[in-house]
């Protein structure tokens, strides 16, 4: 499962939040990786909107893992200041956004539905299309 959110961080606290993620504890880091979150990147537009990105089995599940450790619970209160909505752990402030396109996804869909690449005349690769003309 491939998961999107957004948040946003307080545009003048921006720097302070890149510091502290520059060197996430180590102990968060496991956590995380322990809890399931892989491929986990996070991109912070200069407007201060933040986008996360990550993959998992099940992301109710890895944030529920999440919410059981210590570490978490110390990381979001240190986090919390920092974002535009402090009301709630950052963490819980999450906004999921949905997919609605992923190339490896509809590739292996014209796979399947057709065969193969080279049934259907599909090349992407722009030296072979020079050959074959």
């Amino acid at each position: 499962m491939r998961v999107c959110f957004r948040s946003s961080v307080q545009p003048e606290l921006m720097n302070e939040y890149k510091r502290r993620h520059a060197a996430v504890w180590p102990e968060m880091l496991s956590a995380l990786k322990n809890a399931g979150w892989n491929n986990y990147s996070l991109f912070l537009a200069p407007d201060g909107q933040l986008i996360g990105y990550l993959e998992c089995e099940d992301y109710e599940a890895a944030q529920a893992r999440m919410a059981l450790t210590d570490v978490n619970a110390r990381w979001q209160a240190e986090m919390a200041t920092l974002f535009a909505n402090s009301d709630l752990p950052p963490d819980q402030g999450f906004e999921v956004v949905e997919e609605v396109f992923n190339l490896e996804d509809q590739l292996a869909a014209a796979e399947i539905v057709t065969g193969a690449a080279a049934a259907t005349h599909i090349d992407i690769d722009p030296a072979k299309q020079k050959e074959q003309a």
